[in-house]
Formats: C-alpha cells, structure tokens, sequence
C-alpha cells in the first residue's frame, strides 16, 4: 500500500510539473509547418532525451550531492521555492522563466533545445525527481524512473497527437488546465519547504 501512495505521488508531481496536454500548444508552436514524420522524429528525441537527463540526475544525484556537500534540507527548502515560482507563473497565466527559454536560437534543434532542455527536463522536473529519491532505496528509485519513463511516453502521445488535441479542447480548456496544475505544483513546492524547515530544526 505504501508503494502504490508513493507510485500516485510521485505521478502527480511529474503530471503537473510536465503537464502534457499544456505542452502540446508549445510543441505545436515549435514544429509550425514541419512534415507529420519530421514532427514525430522532433516528439521521439526529445522525450527519449528528457528521460535520459532525469534517469541520470535520479540515479547520481546522491553524489551530486555529496560532492558539491548539499544538505537535503537545503535541497528541499531551495527546491521548494523553486517549484512554487514555477506554479505560482502558471496561476497568473505566464510562462515560467524557470520552464522555458528566452528567444536564442539552440544550437543541436529545437528538439533538445527548448523542447528536451528546459520545457520537459527543467529544473522544475529535476528537482521533482530528487526530491523523490533524497532518503530513497532502489525500489523507490526505480519507480520515480519508471513513472517518469510513463510521462515521457504519455508528453509523446500527446505531441504526436497535438493537432487532434488542440482541435478537440481548444486552448481555453488547455489554458484552465494549466492554472490547475500551477495550483497543485504550487502546493508541492510548499509542501517541500515546509519539510526542509522542519529537517533543519528537528521539528
């Protein structure tokens, strides 16, 4: 039981921070009069190197730590505020600064930049991901891996089928799903500052 809390945890965080149904607008924005197949080649890369960034950040980021001498409740105050910055933008319907690019032109396509790096794979997610790891064992590491592996999945259905999506919800219904999930990641960020505090100060 305690496993399947966690699995729906760790899924709830991803969903909101990776939100793919908000993504597709961004996508659909980025691949403007591309081909149906050089779009589905852009949506593979892209997740596969989201996953890939996540997976390592997951699997190393213990080290990362011990190398760089990072408390975890640093980690998770800092991340926290983070997190909340990212919510609280999609609540007042702008785009993070902390999920998203400026106007530079990336250099390896837009398929690793901005679309792996920072839209899918920002800090925002990397600090979700940790998060869920920081006094985890290898079970609790191979969940946050595999549910991540399920929303790059999902975010690839969702690019490969924007068209579709856009047409059927419109970008009203899209945007209002935003600010839900801007609320929830939010709550998240709030929720890791509070442990941080209560971390440092053996509450």
């Amino acid at each position: 039981m305690e496993l399947v809390t966690y699995t729906l945890t760790v899924f709830t965080g991803f969903f909101a921070i990776m939100n793919p149904i908000a993504n597709t607008p961004i996508f659909l924005g980025l691949v403007d009069g591309e081909k149906s197949e050089t779009k589905k080649t852009i949506a593979k890369t892209a997740t596969l190197t989201a996953f890939l960034i996540v997976a390592l950040f997951v699997i190393v980021g213990k080290y990362i730590f011990e190398l760089f001498g990072i408390t975890i409740p640093a980690f998770k105050i800092t991340g926290g505020i983070l997190i909340f910055f990212v919510g609280f933008e999609m609540l007042m319907s702008r785009k993070s600064k902390v999920h998203t690019t400026g106007d530079s032109e990336a250099d390896n396509g837009i398929a690793i930049s901005p679309l792996a790096i920072p839209i899918l794979a920002g800090p925002g997610t990397i600090v979700t991901a940790m998060n869920n790891v920081t006094n985890a064992n290898f079970i609790h590491i191979g969940i946050v891996i595999a549910v991540f592996g399920l929303m790059t999945f999902l975010t690839y259905l969702a690019f490969t089928l924007s068209d579709k999506i856009l047409e059927k919800l419109g970008n009203s219904l899209i945007a209002v799903i935003g600010k839900l999930m801007g609320l929830i990641i939010a709550i998240i960020g709030t929720g890791m500052i509070v442990e941080g505090i209560k971390l440092s100060f053996n509450l």
